[in-house]
């Protein structure tokens, strides 16, 4: 059985190179080789970006695989929404290409599903107040925002839990959606909260619901843009954002990931 650890896909080179360093992780703690797969976009990146290594993209990796006599695969969804919202347009796509050429898979357990993100966000938080030598900030914790209602349901049962988790070591804590105000789920946009109140000034702590730098987390990102905007703000009390470390690399989303493999491995054994 071929095992994958397969992320939505992205343009930047560093999105596909932690997907890659995540899945070389997978693989030490279960002896078991994973390769790092995107569901589309990756292709895109030059190769000069990744070692001379083109990224793979799960419709030719998968054909590749078939044409090599491979039939068996398990798939580590590197995503941070529920598997109701991804897994079952990634199902369509994988059932089409069944279509052409008969083989098996499986979808490992989500992320979500298992439980693991709102201790790895506590943690990050946890980790950036005490290297800031903050005391009970404010914190946001930031979507990336889209037409799904069943993440933004996510984002705020995660708010939520983080909040219980951390308790009297945060003050304020908002859930909030990058972009899409179009759907009302989504509502507040992080530029909004970085507006109100309790999150306009002071030492503020942001909390990235995302697995991997790229376009919209990490040094460069649309989210540093909005914060900058924000702290430039010709204000009284100044605001100072502080940036989490993203989540992808914890080492407890490694920790599900390996769990979801092998339980996958074992469930395919067993009904065999």
């Amino acid at each position: 059985m071929i095992a994958a650890l397969i992320d939505n896909g992205s343009l930047e080179p560093a999105a596909h190179r932690n997907l890659r360093a995540v899945a070389t992780a997978v693989a030490r703690r279960t002896g078991v080789p994973v390769q790092a797969v995107s569901w589309k976009h990756s292709d895109r990146i030059p190769a000069a970006s990744l070692s001379h290594e083109p990224a793979a993209v799960l419709d030719s990796w998968l054909r590749a695989q078939l044409a090599r006599g491979e039939r068996d695969f398990v798939f580590l969804p590197f995503f941070v929404s529920p598997q109701g919202a991804i897994g079952s347009r990634l199902q369509r796509d994988l059932e089409r290409l069944q279509r052409e050429h008969p083989f098996r898979f499986q979808l490992a357990a989500s992320l979500a599903d298992q439980g693991v993100l709102a201790p790895v966000i506590a943690d990050r938080i946890r980790t950036t107040v005490r290297a800031t030598h903050l005391e009970r900030p404010p914190v946001i914790v930031v979507d990336h925002g889209g037409p799904s209602r069943a993440s933004a349901a996510l984002r705020n049962a995660l708010a939520g839990q983080i909040q219980d988790l951390l308790g009297a070591e945060i003050g304020p804590l908002a859930a909030a959606s990058m972009e899409g105000a179009e759907h009302p789920h989504n509502r507040p946009l992080f530029a909004d909260v970085l507006a109100a109140p309790e999150f306009d000034h002071g030492d503020v702590v942001i909390a990235p619901l995302f697995l991997a730098p790229g376009r919209h987390a990490g040094p460069r990102g649309d989210l540093v843009e909005i914060a900058t905007a924000a702290e430039d703000r010709l204000t009284a009390a100044p605001l100072r954002c502080h940036f989490t470390e993203l989540i992808g690399s914890h080492s407890l989303i490694t920790e599900a990931l390996a769990d979801a493999l092998q339980q996958s491995l074992f469930h395919a054994s067993a009904a065999a």
